[in-house]
C-alpha cells in the first residue's frame, strides 16, 4: 500500500496510471479469435471454450429445463433479496423514460424526436471467481423496460459445464430470451458475427477483463455498438477527519476483491486518516476468503495526501474514477465540482456495495478514465433517438428560399431543385 505525500501536479499523470496491460499486447490474440469465429462459427467457439474454460460442451445453449432447475436451487432468502434489488432498479430506470419532444420551429415546420428500442442486444456476464448475477439485473432490467425484443446473454461455463444458478435465475426473472455458456473473446465474437446457434446482435453490454474490453472495441469495427470500454473495476474515496476509517477501509477492500487487476485509491487531506485506514485494512483483511486476490490488488493501490480540497478535486477529475465515494465535511464542494465519475456515493452510510447491488442505480460504469467522456449504463443506452419532420405548403414557403440559397452556395444544385420544383407548384 503506497502512500504519496503532496505530489506535484506534473507527477499526477504517472501516479494515477492504471495497472493494465497495453492494448497492443492483446490485439493479436483478439484478432485471431475473431477471424476464427467469423469463419468457423460454433466449431471455433467450442474450441476456445475447451481451451480457455477447460470444458467440452455438447451444446452451449442453456435449455429451459436447466434454468428451471437452477431457479429451484436458489434459497427463498436470496430470491427475495434479488427481487428487492430488481424492484429498486426498475423504479430508477423507469423514471428515466422521456416523452416525445415536439416543436414547431417556424410556422408550418414541425419537428419531433421519439425513442425506439435497440431490437437485438447481447449481455456479457463475467463468471470466473465471482459470477456476477447482479450485472444481469443491471443490464436485463433496463433492456426489458426499453422494449428490446431479443436479449441474449453469454457467460462462461464452470468446470462442470454450467452457469451459476444465480445468473440463470436472474436472467429468467428479467426477461432474457436466450442464454449461452460462452465466455471471453469468443463470446463477444459470437455476438458480433452470429453463429449457427448464436444470434448476431446490434449492441453488446457488460464488463469483463482486458481481453473482453479489447474484443468489444474490435466489435465496433464490424458495425456492432458497445456500451463502453469497461475494464477492471476501480474505486476512489475522498475522505477527511470526519470519515470513519473502518468504513473507508471496508469500501476499499470490497472493491479490491473484484480481481487482482482492480485498483483502489484514497485521497485525503488528513495524514492521520490515511494511517488509520491502512491499519483498518490490515485488520479487516485477515478475515476475507479472497485475501490473496485482495492483497495483489492492494499492491497497486494509492494513498494520496493533499493539503486542500481543491487540489483533491482537481486530482479526482484527472483520475476520472469509475466509483467515487465522498466522506468529507465539505461534501457539497465535491458534489458540485465533480466532472468525471461513473457513479458517486455520498456520506459515511453510502457504501459502494449499495450501488453494486440494490439501491437502484446502474453498476455498469466507465473505467480506466473513460468517465471523462462516457456515461454509465442507463435506460437510454438501450434505445436510439429518431427524428421526424412534417412540413406543410406554408412551411415550405417560409423555409424554402433559405434552403435554396444554402444549397446553391454549397454547389448542390439537385438539393436546390428538390425545393424549387415544389415551390413552383404551391
Amino acid at each position: 500500500m503506497k502512500t504519496i505525500i503532496n505530489p506535484n501536479r506534473e507527477a499526477w499523470s504517472a501516479i494515477l496510471q492504471r495497472p493494465t496491460q497495453k492494448i497492443e499486447n492483446l490485439e493479436d490474440t483478439v484478432n485471431h479469435i475473431f477471424n476464427d469465429v467469423q469463419r468457423n462459427g460454433n466449431n471455433a467457439i467450442s474450441k476456445y471454450t475447451e481451451l480457455f474454460d477447460g470444458i467440452a460442451l455438447k451444446s452451449n445453449m442453456v435449455a429451459k429445463v436447466d434454468i428451471e432447475k437452477a431457479s429451484n436451487q436458489i434459497s427463498n432468502e436470496l430470491k427475495n433479496a434479488i427481487k428487492l434489488a430488481k424492484n429498486n432498479i426498475e423504479k430508477f430506470h423507469k423514471a428515466q423514460k422521456t416523452n416525445k419532444v415536439q416543436v414547431e420551429t417556424m410556422t408550418g415546420v414541425s419537428c419531433w424526436q421519439e425513442k425506439r428500442p435497440i431490437e437485438k442486444i447481447g449481455l456479457y456476464i463475467p463468471g470466473g471467481t465471482a459470477p456476477l448475477f447482479s450485472t444481469v439485473l443491471m443490464l436485463a432490467i433496463p433492456a426489458q423496460i426499453a422494449g428490446c425484443k431479443e436479449i441474449v446473454l453469454c457467460s462462461p461455463p464452470n468446470k462442470q459445464g454450467k452457469i451459476a444458478n444465480e445468473i440463470l435465475y436472474a436472467a429468467q426473472l428479467c426477461g432474457v430470451t436466450k442464454i449461452f455458456m460462452v465466455g471471453g473473446i469468443q463470446a463477444i465474437a459470437g455476438l458480433t458475427f452470429g453463429t449457427e446457434s448464436m444470434p448476431q446482435v446490434y449492441k453488446i453490454f457488460g464488463p469483463g477483463n482486458q481481453f473482453v474490453t479489447v474484443a468489444k472495441q474490435l466489435a465496433t469495427k464490424f458495425g456492432v455498438a458497445i456500451d463502453m470500454p469497461a475494464g477492471p473495476s476501480e474505486l476512489l474515496v475522498v475522505a477527511d477527519d470526519s470519515a470513519n476509517a473502518a468504513y473507508v477501509a471496508s469500501d476499499l477492500l470490497s472493491q479490491a476483491e473484484h480481481g487482482t487487476d482492480s485498483q483502489v485509491v484514497l485521497v485525503s487531506t488528513s495524514k492521520y486518516l490515511i494511517k488509520d485506514v491502512q491499519n483498518e485494512i490490515l485488520k479487516q483483511l485477515k478475515g476475507l476468503p479472497r485475501k490473496d486476490m485482495v492483497e495483489k490488488a492492494l499492491s497497486k493501490s494509492k494513498f494520496i495526501y493533499l493539503e486542500n480540497d481543491k487540489d483533491a478535486m482537481d486530482l479526482i477529475n484527472e483520475y476520472a474514477p469509475e466509483h467515487f465515494i465522498i466522506c468529507s465535511k465539505n461534501q457539497e464542494f465535491f458534489i458540485n465540482n465533480v466532472m468525471n465519475a461513473g457513479s458517486v456515493f455520498i456520506g459515511n452510510y453510502t457504501p459502494e456495495s449499495a450501488g453494486d447491488y440494490a439501491s437502484g442505480t446502474n453498476h455498469t460504469l466507465p473505467t480506466n478514465g473513460f468517465s471523462k467522456s462516457y456515461s454509465g449504463v442507463n435506460l437510454d443506452s438501450f434505445t436510439k433517438s429518431i427524428t421526424f419532420q412534417n412540413i406543410s405548403k406554408e412551411g415550405l414557403k417560409n423555409i424554402g428560399n433559405a434552403i435554396e440559397l444554402m444549397a446553391e452556395a454549397e454547389g448542390l444544385q439537385a438539393h436546390k431543385n428538390a425545393v424549387t420544383i415544389r415551390l413552383k407548384d404551391i
